[in-house]
């Protein structure tokens, strides 16, 4: 008896195992867009998270039907205000508090809010000079009204940078340094990471001639880009890395990076998109930042989110509408979770 009772806490092991890689503390999130006729209530949603035991979410604005679903769901949360609030929070403390104190302190008992994201891509643009006040003013809010594990941060777009190539030659714009370097202080004071969103596809699928699928998927077998003494294998890596250098280059090294969007669609610009290479860079992905960090920062394993859960029909184009890991139904677009 002992045997067969070994053999079937083994073959239980093993089948849990998968299930044990995506719950086993690992930053791994998934972006939650809203921008759909059909999807399914928030409250189906925050208990579809739980059964894929995703436990970290990312929502675009204070939604509060959303907000309300995620009490008590022990999931983590990064939210930011509308990109059309920034210039407010600026100029005025008075409308920072007043934004914390409407669309945090009322759930801060029952959410674990992790990170305030004080613009989506805003920089470069006109109202990315307003970053910088706005952090600060949504810092003080946060702080006088008693929450002090939630951190203020931002997300950037990769045309932040002026140049990527090779991921050492990465550096900010000039229009934009001094504004980046005023937000990486305040990271550095609080620690905190600043968020980018890493999009293999979008450089893969507008330019095949130079950039093989291969190296934009994880599955090249031998180095692409030799970049010094930093090798690399993929282009996620490269484009992280990038960003790694410009931090670099304004004496912010010391700032880390987060991936606040990644994901590949699965319809709208055949043969690049596709259900298969969607599996197939999801998959890769998951399995190298669960695992490893990059080549020039290697012990790191950075936090990830995902885009995203659903497939959402009211999307500007076809393919943003495509990178969905669920249809609005709730059906798996192909199996992952």
């Amino acid at each position: 008896m002992v045997p067969k009772l070994a053999q079937l806490f083994v073959s239980t092991l093993l089948l849990l195992t998968p299930l044990l890689s995506l719950a086993d503390g690992r930053d791994i999130g998934v972006c939650y867009g809203l921008n759909g006729d059909n999807l399914p209530s928030p409250n189906e949603v925050i208990n579809l998270y739980k059964r894929c035991q995703i436990d970290n979410i990312r929502i675009y604005q204070p939604y509060p039907e959303v907000l309300e679903a995620l009490r008590g769901s022990g999931i983590s949360v990064t939210i930011g205000p509308r990109n059309e609030d920034i210039a407010s929070f600026a100029t005025s403390q008075d409308a920072a508090n007043d934004w914390v104190n409407t669309n945090i302190v009322p759930y801060a008992d029952d959410i674990l809010f992790r990170w305030i994201t004080i613009g989506n891509e805003v920089i470069p643009g006109p109202l990315g000079s307003n970053v910088p006040a706005a952090m600060n003013n949504i810092r003080n809010a946060l702080a006088s009204a008693g929450i002090t594990l939630a951190k203020v941060t931002t997300v950037l777009p990769g045309t932040a940078l002026a140049t990527s190539y090779p991921p050492s030659a990465g550096a900010f714009g000039s229009d934009i340094t001094e504004t980046i370097t005023g937000i990486a202080a305040i990271l550095a004071q609080q620690d905190t990471p600043i968020l980018i969103n890493v999009y293999p596809y979008f450089a893969y699928s507008s330019d095949p001639s130079h950039i093989s699928a291969q190296y934009a998927m994880f599955t090249s077998t031998a180095p692409v880009v030799v970049d010094g003494s930093f090798q690399y294998f993929n282009l996620f890596d490269a484009m992280v890395d990038a960003f790694n250098a410009a931090l670099e280059k304004i004496n912010f090294g010391n700032v880390k990076v987060a991936v606040a969007e990644t994901g590949w669609p699965t319809a709208g610009n055949e043969p690049y998109t596709s259900v298969a290479n969607a599996q197939t860079y999801n998959r890769n992905l998951l399995n190298h930042v669960m695992q490893n960090g990059t080549p020039r920062r290697p012990d790191y394993i950075m936090p990830t989110f995902f885009f995203e859960m659903f497939n959402e029909d009211l999307k500007g184009n076809v393919v943003e509408q495509n990178f969905g890991f669920f249809y609005p139904s709730m059906r798996p677009v192909y199996p992952f979770w």
